[in-house]
């Protein structure tokens, strides 16, 4: 018999092999259905978590739920400089005392110096007080994780775990209300590795939201993040910081310890869980934020009010990150008989403010901690180049390149008959005034470019600026800490500080002062806040929490004239100050 062609042979071994790959590829199936029905099933997804396929949805459905979303990049979190606005305004400012606020804008027709207003500087200004009165991708939805986290659910509220007692890790002994805390939170791996936040125990607290997309306080471009995920607030009864979880999808964690509802994934908030300095947050499971909190305020005595809100930005109408760092160390640590109040206002970012706000204080100290330095200051009531100094180490200490702020810092010091001093010194734009016994003085130069003494101060260095030029390199500032490249590229720019003389205020004075950013001033002038700090004054006659009251009735003003900028503002009541016996010894 003849054996079969070829081509009959082959065509029988493939049809064959063919048939077996299916027999192996069906069992395999079958093998892995029997093994799928046996594992543990999860439970069903939340309806929430749903994609939903309407066409139309508000605007807190899409931060809320984990839905696809195609948003443009917004972060608050720039590092680049504003250029040249169209349609700014091009005049050169005055004194902020009886005109217009800045935005309204000034004439150009010289500069006065109103007869309630401080001299110029490097004259002696004594008060008489008897004869006057990432990787870049689009915000998506938000995955999904596979990992399964074992967790354990407390009783009713989330305690700080292992925490010892009350007055550690920078929480607060309820029996002193008058301490502050700080609150720095910063995003140490992940996607948005290095951005962050902070935050002042002031009253009413900011909280901050942590989120994937505005307004969110922190945006981290996580898709493990849900639009609001978790939020960090002061608990005024408990004087302690905590987290909650805002329903997010895949959970909040303190030290690997879940703080997010049973039932991760139902949009339920969770309990509040207690912070404490060094305790690390994780959303999801990639993005990790560390957690510092510090007492640098230390104990805030009476006629102190302090009061911040970062404001509305003009165009996006959200809510805008809070550059503004406010300062207040009364005593100062280790030399008891001075005090020390600052506004530092940061561009760029609040990194560079933030570091100023630690490193002047301690130069401020560090200098007065000398026996010689010390009393030169109290023996000729003038403290200007221990402020000048203090300026100097400062500006050598931080290495910010691109990031930089604004200060305006107010010394204070008692004798021993309980006389008070009060020296101010600043760069950039915020501001101090000061009133005694009705005579109002201003304690600050404005170091804008607009403004007439520093476009003088330019052109005598053989710059002078062109007819209507009110920015340099973007910036419209010409002193600031920091900025150190822009520094580098234009000698223009400035960390001279000016220094006011100083004031003397008898025990027989009524003082205050108000120390305010610029966001302040670019809605009211000088003379309107010393108004309302009299009106104010007036109303809360008696009252223990006055000065903070004060401090907040300035900060509504610029709230409901609509300013456009962050908005910080201390208010210093020298009446009530001096009888606080741990400076006024």
């Amino acid at each position: 018999m003849a054996a079969p062609p070829l081509p009959l042979v082959l065509a029988a071994a493939a049809i064959a092999s063919l048939v077996i790959l299916v027999l192996v590829v069906f069992a395999c199936r079958r093998w892995r259905r029997a093994v799928v029905a046996a594992a543990p099933q999860p439970p069903p997804r939340a309806a929430a978590d749903v994609v939903a396929a309407s066409p139309v949805r508000s605007q807190n459905e899409d931060l809320n739920k984990p839905l696809l979303e195609i948003l443009d990049d917004h972060s608050s979190q720039s590092n680049t400089f504003p250029g040249n606005v169209v349609g700014e305004s091009s005049k050169v400012q005055t004194s902020r005392s009886d005109t217009s606020p800045r935005s309204h804008g000034i004439s150009d027709s010289g500069r006065t110096y109103p007869a309630d207003s401080c001299t110029p500087q490097g004259e002696t200004h004594v008060i008489d007080v008897t004869d006057d009165t990432s990787e870049e991708f689009h915000l998506g939805s938000t995955l999904k994780c596979t990992k399964q986290t074992s967790w354990s659910r407390p009783d009713k509220k989330h305690k700080r775990w292992g925490s010892g007692e009350d007055n550690k890790n920078g929480s607060i002994s309820l029996k002193d209300n008058t301490y502050r805390s700080n609150l720095d939170v910063e995003v140490i791996a992940g996607p948005s590795h290095g951005i962050s936040c902070s935050r002042q125990s002031t009253s009413p607290t900011i909280p901050i939201t942590l989120g994937r997309v505005p307004p969110s306080d922190l945006v981290l471009k996580d898709s493990e993040v849900s639009g609001k995920h978790a939020r960090i607030n002061w608990n005024a009864k408990t004087l302690k910081w905590e987290i909650v979880d805002m329903g997010s999808l895949n959970g909040t964690f303190v030290n690997s310890r879940a703080v997010h509802h049973p039932n991760v994934g139902s949009r339920h908030w969770g309990e509040p869980a207690e912070l404490a300095d060094g305790d690390i947050i994780t959303l999801g499971t990639s993005s990790k934020l560390s957690v510092q909190i510090s007492l640098q305020n230390q104990r805030v005595p009476a006629g102190i009010g302090m009061a911040s809100d970062p404001m509305v930005g003009r165009r996006s109408g959200k809510k805008l990150a809070m550059e503004d760092i406010s300062f207040c160390q009364c005593p100062l640590q280790g030399v008891e008989q001075f005090g020390l109040f600052g506004i530092f206002d940061g561009h760029g970012g609040d990194g560079a403010a933030r570091a100023v706000s630690k490193i002047f204080p301690e130069n401020v100290a560090t200098l007065l901690s000398h026996h010689e330095t010390k009393e030169k200051v109290l023996s000729y009531s003038d403290a200007s180049d221990v402020l000048r100094y203090a300026f100097t180490m400062t500006e050598a200490a931080i290495d910010h390149e691109y990031e930089g702020c604004t200060a305006t810092v107010l010394l204070i010091w008692f004798d021993q008959k309980k006389d008070c001093f009060a020296q101010c010194a600043n760069l950039g734009d915020s501001a101090c005034v000061m009133s005694v016994n009705g005579k109002m003085i201003e304690m600050t130069e404005d170091h804008r470019v607009a403004s007439v003494t520093e476009r003088a101060r330019i052109a005598r260095a053989g710059q002078a600026l062109k007819a209507g030029e009110v920015r340099i390199n973007g910036l419209n500032l010409a002193r600031m800490f920091g900025d150190k490249f822009l520094k580098e590229q234009d000698s223009r720019f400035s960390s001279e500080p000016y220094v006011s003389q100083a004031v003397h205020i008898t025990k027989a004075c009524t003082a205050f002062a108000v120390i305010a950013s610029d966001g302040l001033w670019d809605v009211i002038s000088t003379k309107r806040a010393v108004q309302l700090v009299v009106e104010g004054r007036e109303r809360n006659s008696g009252d223990s929490a006055s000065a903070d009251k004060v401090a907040n009735r300035i900060l509504s003003e610029a709230r409901n004239l609509r300013t456009k900028d962050n908005t910080s503002v201390i208010f210093v009541d020298f009446d009530i100050l001096r009888t606080d016996h741990c400076i006024a010894k």
